[in-house]
This record gives C-alpha cells, sequence and structure tokens, in this order.
C-alpha cells in the first residue's frame, strides 16, 4: 500500500506487504521452521514430536562426559562420595555404555517435550471463524485453509492443522459429511502410529540397558570366581588369601552394582516413557476433539 496522497507521511507497510508473500512471511503466529527447538539450534527438525537422533546424540554426549567429570571432581574433594563414584568408575566397562544409552534416552524425551509443547500451541489458534451461524462447504473451506497458512508457516508441520487441511483439501472429491470423518479418523490413526514409532528407539535403549547390567553382573561374577579359585590355591598364604579375597569382593560388587545402576535407569526411563506417552495420548485425543467439533460438526455438503 503506498501512501502518495499525504507525501509528508511515513510509509506504513504492514509484514506481509514488505515480504510480497503471505507464505514466507516472518510474522506469522506460529513459526515451525523457527520456533521448533531442532530448528533454533540448526538441526534438521523431526516431524511432530519426532526427536532428532543427530541432536540427542550430542546431548547424550555432554551429558555423559559432564556426569563423569563431575564424579571425578566430587571424589577427589570429598572423599567420602568415593563409594558412590566408584560404582560408575571402577565396575568394569558396563556402566559407561549404560549411562550413555540412558543419557541420550533422556535427551530424546527432554526433545520431544519441547516438541510437544510448541505442538499445543497450535490450539490458541482459530482457523474456523467464531460465529455460531457458520457452516464449513467447499467455498469456505478455501477461505479456512488460506487462513491456516497466515497463522503458520506450514500447516503440515503441525498434527492438528496438518489433519484439518487434509480434510479441507479433498473436500471437492466428498459427497457426504460421513467421508470426512472417515478420513480424519485415518488420518488420527496415522498420527497415533507416527507418534508411537517415535518411541522405538528408546524402548530398544531401555531393553538394552538392562541386558548391559546383566552383562556386567556375568563378568564381575566370573572375576570373583576365578579369584576364588586363587584365594583356594593360596593354601595358608594370608597375604596371597587377603590379595584374592579383594579381588573375589571387587568382582561380586561389580556383579551387583553394574546391574543396580542399569536397573535404576531403566526404571526411571521407564516412568517418564509412561508419563509422555499419557500426555501425548491426551494430546491426539484434544486434537480429535478439536476437529470433531470445528470440522465434521460445522460441514454442510450436499451430494454429488
Amino acid at each position: 500500500m503506498e501512501n502518495d496522497h499525504n507525501p509528508k507521511a511515513p510509509p506504513v507497510q504492514s509484514s506481509a506487504t514488505i515480504s510480497g508473500n503471505p507464505f514466507q512471511d516472518p510474522q506469522k503466529a506460529l513459526d515451525w521452521s523457527r520456533s521448533d527447538v531442532e530448528r533454533r539450534l540448526g538441526f534438521r527438525g523431526g516431524r511432530f514430536t519426532t526427536p532428532s537422533k543427530v541432536l540427542s546424540l550430542i546431548i547424550a554426549l555432554l551429558a555423559t562426559t559432564a556426569f563423569y567429570t563431575v564424579l571425578i571432581l566430587l571424589q577427589q574433594k570429598w572423599p567420602q562420595t568415593q563409594w558412590f563414584a566408584a560404582m560408575f568408575l571402577e565396575r568394569g566397562p558396563c556402566p559407561y555404555p549404560t549411562m550413555f544409552l540412558f543419557f541420550w534416552a533422556l535427551a530424546m524425551l527432554l526433545l520431544k517435550w519441547r516438541k510437544l509443547v510448541f505442538q499445543r500451541k497450535a490450539f490458541g489458534l482459530s482457523v474456523m471463524p467464531q460465529e455460531p451461524e457458520f457452516v464449513l462447504t467447499t467455498a469456505s473451506a478455501k477461505d479456512v485453509r488460506e487462513r491456516m497458512c497466515m497463522l503458520v508457516d506450514n500447516p503440515h508441520h503441525f498434527i492438528l492443522f496438518n489433519r484439518i487441511d487434509l480434510a479441507l483439501a479433498n473436500l471437492h472429491n466428498i459427497g457426504h459429511a460421513a467421508d470426512v470423518a472417515a478420513i480424519l479418523k485415518v488420518q488420527a490413526e496415522s498420527d497415533e502410529a507416527q507418534i508411537a514409532s517415535s518411541y522405538g528407539i528408546i524402548q530398544g535403549f531401555m531393553w538394552g540397558i538392562p541386558v548391559l547390567g546383566f552383562i556386567g553382573t556375568v563378568l564381575g561374577l566370573s572375576q570373583a570366581i576365578g579369584a576364588f579359585t586363587e584365594t583356594l590355591q593360596a593354601g595358608g598364604d594370608l597375604v596371597a588369601i587377603r590379595a584374592s579375597l579383594k579381588t573375589v569382593t571387587g568382582g561380586l560388587a561389580t556383579a551387583f552394582e553394574t546391574t543396580l545402576i542399569a536397573l535404576v535407569c531403566a526404571f526411571i526411563l521407564q516412568m517418564i516413557v509412561s508419563f509422555m506417552q499419557a500426555v501425548e495420548s491426551q494430546f491426539l485425543d484434544d486434537c480429535n476433539d478439536v476437529c470433531s467439533k470445528q470440522v465434521a460438526g460445522k460441514l454442510r455438503l450436499q451430494a454429488n
């Protein structure tokens, strides 16, 4: 818009006028390409609430390094904490990959949480006119789709808007309102499968962590049994018996403490995963309610 009628007034332009393209307007109410937690950090964003494996891997490496650095500093500054640090530093190789997988799973769950919080912001945007007499037809569906493109950078980056857009895009091929409900149901099932698959690698970590603990148990018991054999062969040599018994107790400590670490980590992950699954399930139910009330409930179509 130009202000030629008033040369003294400074030109006033909206962000849409400046950009020249409403689909690339930087002032979107929700901009996935700039606001998604992974995109903000310069990584390729996962679909919907699926976390990035690369970013979570980097976070896990940093967290594992920080964890063991803190343990080393703690036992140096406070010797009374050495028993705790020894569980992770002196119990063979298994605690290291156990903690790495634990932090990797935590990083993925953290990213999922942040992405879910961002997805829920879509509920705060109204794409449908709020007038009670408004009905959704083939003609008005075009306006609704255009409004979604004005509110967000791409509706297909949001579970809710993607579901609505897919249903509205097929209105010209639909003869009955029941067909729209069927499309929404199919897309809802697809979204559920998408979110369920995003837990696949986390579930794999939750299975692998206890296995690492059991491997540590076997290694510790093997060490203890081997040392006990040396104790029997020591005869009456008290020095040799004491040394071998020390190795026996060290092996038993490795056996039990590696399993303890793995089971505690797996338990913590299971609790967090159960909570996240319940939250995401509620989110999908809320999406179903919005689609049912604002799309299927306002639809008026005539048979072709």
